[in-house]
């Protein structure tokens, strides 16, 4: 399946909203690219706005990348459980995606701009 997963640099800004607080803004986002699963942005992590997430105790196994832990976010006073995961210490191949925050884009606004 790794066969299966591609990784490349985006080449371009990709910006993540919660309502109207932008919470990372990147240019040096990479995108994953796994089978038939949406493509995911994975920013580095001085992009992202650290000072809204709290670490989660939440943790999940992928085969294919490793164990991902997980942050939630407070935004005016309301609260986004496990909205952002990264792989710390992924699998040797997916070294590439290593300390990477990922996004639920089904739970944030997400742009890229060329």
């Amino acid at each position: 399946m790794v066969n299966d997963i591609e990784v490349r640099p985006t080449n371009s800004r990709v910006t993540v909203r919660v309502g109207d607080v932008t919470v990372a803004d990147s240019e040096e986002t990479h995108v994953l690219v796994e089978g038939s699963l949406p493509p995911r942005h994975y920013f580095p992590r001085d992009d992202v706005r650290m000072d809204l997430f709290s670490p989660s105790d939440s943790v999940t196994h992928c085969p294919y990348k490793g164990d991902a832990s997980y942050w939630s976010l407070i935004v005016d006073g309301e609260q986004f459980e496990d909205i952002v995961w990264s792989y710390e210490n992924p699998i040797p191949e997916m070294a590439v995606i290593s300390g990477l925050l990922c996004f639920y884009d089904e739970q944030v606004t997400l742009e890229v701009n060329a």
